[in-house]
């Protein structure tokens, strides 16, 4: 039986605070409402404290508490978990947003990152050295979240997943313990954090690959919903063999409204959504079958790099309401298209919308036990999302997404991508690291036995 804050004896909690140089937020505290807030407005938990650490000390004093008192403990960096795992009901949340730097280092082109940052501030400190670490398509998210699940994205066909181009890190333990991971250094640890999720400790510090990526080629292209089987098969025959240069994700979707022309606004699409990093010189002709199937609407052309990045991020600012269901598929086959343009022709909300991600190219040339991210061989890491501003209209959102997932699930491979699942029980966990999820256990008994962490989609000893 776990222990609630408030059962805590108030003089723990203020020797807790005499060892923080961050600080403790309570119920009581005028800034609790706006701290227990996170990026999915649906979530709504209480926690019975926060530690807002600013550095490694805080982390390992908070981890300590924790676990001396016996108190539920949530991790939150970025706060973009769709089932918001970065909080929890009367424990204990370290929060690592304090914890921020960024340095780039251009003898061998890496990036060291703190716990806390989000994607848009390394993209911003990378690109004017001509640089970037792949990275999801939205620059609000937080580098921990997205890291530690995997990190599919714009780039995943060029340079891999985000786990890919992890070097390094530095993690405080159950125990209390710091610890540096890479290749030579706790391998086991090292690979059960790139896809294992927080399972295994406090990540406080990134090391990254970073590549040469200045300027891309990239933007929408869009299709009436009716179109949406044609396209969605022209889509599989062409992105798997396309030069590794060209990413592009398919969605069927609503044009909420500007910054797109009044003749698109609220109605269904298939869009795909491109990113191409090779000789812009050669753009035109990559983009000469993409504009030959004739899109009702284009907007493609040479971008900075974090402006793709950052493409979506006003249509999609933190606090509306998201449900999100997933999985993984090989194929789009004629009764998986036609589920998709069902839905896709009754999408409830503007914002709400389905995307598949290619996981070919780079992203399926790393094995399939090199990594807990077991679904190397799949075609595409699917999501449905419910999204909507007003909670009036959470329950729609959700029916939509679930039967949206319902008419889906019997065509996919049986596991999701945990950065894009809900709370969603032992059996989803288990299906979406499949042949791994056994080693991951192992580790998970060795560096946390009693299961300090286990907000999150857990892996339990």
């Amino acid at each position: 039986m776990m222990t609630t804050i408030k059962e805590l004896n108030i003089s723990k909690i203020e020797a807790l605070a005499s060892q923080l140089r961050g600080k403790i937020v309570l119920p009581a505290d005028n800034e609790y409402n706006t701290t227990r807030k996170v990026f999915n407005g649906m979530i709504d938990k209480h926690p019975g404290m926060f530690v807002m650490c600013v550095d490694v000390a805080d982390v390992i004093a908070a981890v300590n508490f924790g676990r001396e008192n016996n108190v539920t403990v949530a991790v939150r960096g970025g706060g973009h978990n769709g089932g918001g795992l970065g909080l929890c009901n009367d424990g204990l949340v370290i929060d690592l947003s304090g914890i921020k730097f960024i340095r780039v280092n251009t003898s061998d082109n890496t990036v060291r990152v703190g716990g806390g940052n989000l994607w848009g501030e390394v993209d911003h400190a990378t690109h004017p050295f001509g640089l970037a670490v792949p990275a999801g398509i939205i620059s609000t998210t937080g580098v921990g979240g997205l890291t530690l699940g995997g990190g599919v994205g714009h780039l995943s066909r060029k340079y891999g997943l985000t786990i890919d181009n992890l070097l390094e890190a530095d993690m405080v333990l159950a125990d209390g313990s710091f610890v540096t991971v890479n290749a030579r250094q706790h391998p086991d640890l090292f690979w059960a954090i790139r896809g294992g999720g927080g399972n295994f400790g406090i990540v406080t510090s990134f090391k990254f690959q970073a590549h040469p990526v200045k300027t891309v080629f990239g933007g929408p292209t869009l299709w009436p919903i009716e179109q949406t089987e044609e396209i969605m098969e022209w889509y599989h025959n062409f992105i798997h063999k396309a030069p590794d240069d060209l990413n592009g994700f398919i969605a069927t979707m609503v044009i909420p409204g500007p910054p797109f022309p009044e003749f698109l606004h609220k109605k269904q699409f298939c869009g795909i959504v491109w990113c191409y990093t090779g000789d812009m010189a050669k753009a035109n002709e990559v983009f000469k079958p993409i504009l030959a199937k004739s899109p009702i609407f284009e907007h493609v052309g040479e971008m900075p790099y974090p402006s793709i990045q950052s493409l979506f991020d006003g249509l999609l600012p933190s606090g509306l309401q998201w449900y999100w269901r997933a999985d993984f598929f090989n194929e789009l086959g004629s009764e998986v298209r036609k589920q998709h343009l069902k839905f896709g022709s009754s999408i409830p909300t503007p914002l709400s919308q389905m995307h598949l991600y290619p996981i070919s190219g780079a992203a399926s040339r790393v094995g399939a036990e090199d990594t807990p991210w077991a679904y190397r061989d799949a075609k595409y890491a699917g999501v449905i999302v419910g999204v909507d501003p007003d909670p009036k209209n959470a329950d729609k959102i959700t029916k939509w997404c679930k039967d949206y997932w319902d008419g889906l699930h019997p065509y996919s491979s049986g596991g999701a991508y945990s950065n894009f699942m809900m709370d969603e029980g032992e059996d989803r966990v288990k299906a979406s690291y499949k042949h791994n999820y056994k080693r991951s256990v192992g580790i998970k008994k060795k560096y946390d036995p009693a299961n300090l962490f286990r907000v999150n989609q857990n892996i339990k000893p």
